[in-house]
């Protein structure tokens, strides 16, 4: 059952919020002060459009990138997301709060080189209330959310500055940025070969291990670094575990996280899972001109 809460301001409190439906979409959904944080970098409004990389480019690199062991291989699936360039991504965050579980599902594409993406996540139900949709736009520093109810004007965007959100944003606009998802894998420990499974169809490499997003975040790309200092400092621990499934080219096309946040005196676990597919499909992101983004502030 979602709880309601009044709007706090983006920031250190953000995330506080997390036991009703990652407390309706974990703070951010459940309310901000979108106007926050107006001096991250702000891309310019626009058309952002990724296409394909060389099918013959993408697969040498990956069949040359796929030593080193388990953890080797699930290290270097960041480096090579990226020189496949973009993908379609299915995303899920799932948590168990007061008996009830909750899945926040989501649809779209991404482009890895840039770290711009564009999902709809679909809320759940909430009592009487049919689920409803938000689009979502990932960039560097920022998300954008369209259709946020809750007294945002229909045609304004949310924005919201993720380099100030407790989690980063790992977990807060209900879709894990499919980038940061794989960025967490730089930082992967005690990695270990699981056995082979299909997703999607696929005979894919099951690994299992640890990462630590203090670490990633070190070692993140540069658009990735600011939201995953972030979400170092958000969470119960920096210890994270997670499956990873990587394809013959040693691409990631399916990651599940399972991150512990503190709520009160409980702990809180909130599962994310990114599957990716459709590598080199064309990715377009809107971002929204200044004029269109909402700057008041939003109650539930």
């Amino acid at each position: 059952m979602v709880v309601h809460r009044r709007t706090r301001a983006v920031g250190a409190d953000a995330v506080t919020a997390t036991a009703a439906m990652v407390a309706a979409v974990a703070a951010v959904l459940a309310g901000c002060s979108p106007g926050g944080g107006a001096g991250a970098v702000r891309p310019p409004a626009g058309k952002v459009v990724a296409g394909p990389v060389d099918a013959g480019e993408a697969g040498e690199a990956g069949a040359g990138e796929v030593g080193g062991g388990p953890l080797g291989a699930v290290r270097a699936a960041p480096d090579l997301l990226a020189r496949s360039g973009t993908s379609r991504a299915r995303t899920a965050l799932e948590m168990v709060t007061g008996g009830t579980r909750l899945t926040i599902e989501g649809e779209g594409g991404y482009d890895f080189r840039a770290g711009h993406g564009r999902v709809r996540v679909l809320l759940p139900e909430d009592g009487d209330r049919p689920r409803r949709a938000i689009t979502e736009l990932f960039t560097p520093g920022a998300l954008y959310m369209k259709d946020r109810g809750a007294g945002v004007p229909a045609d304004k965007w949310v924005r919201v500055d993720t380099t100030t959100l407790q989690d980063g944003n790992l977990v807060t606009g209900g879709a894990t940025d499919p980038g940061a998802a794989a960025e967490l894998l730089r930082a992967a420990r005690k990695v270990t070969y699981v056995g082979r499974v299909r997703v999607g169809g696929v005979r894919v490499a099951h690994y299992r291990g640890t990462t630590d997003i203090g670490a990633a975040a070190r070692a993140a790309a540069p658009w990735a670094r600011g939201a995953l200092v972030a979400a170092a400092k958000g969470f119960v621990t920096d210890t994270v575990p997670f499956d990873a499934y990587l394809d013959e080219a040693g691409r990631l096309r399916k990651v599940r996280h399972r991150f512990s946040f503190a709520n009160g005196e409980r702990e809180v676990e909130v599962a994310s899972t990114t599957e990716l597919y459709a590598f080199g499909a064309e990715v377009e992101v809107w971002l929204p001109p200044r004029a269109h983004i909402y700057t008041g502030r939003i109650s539930t």
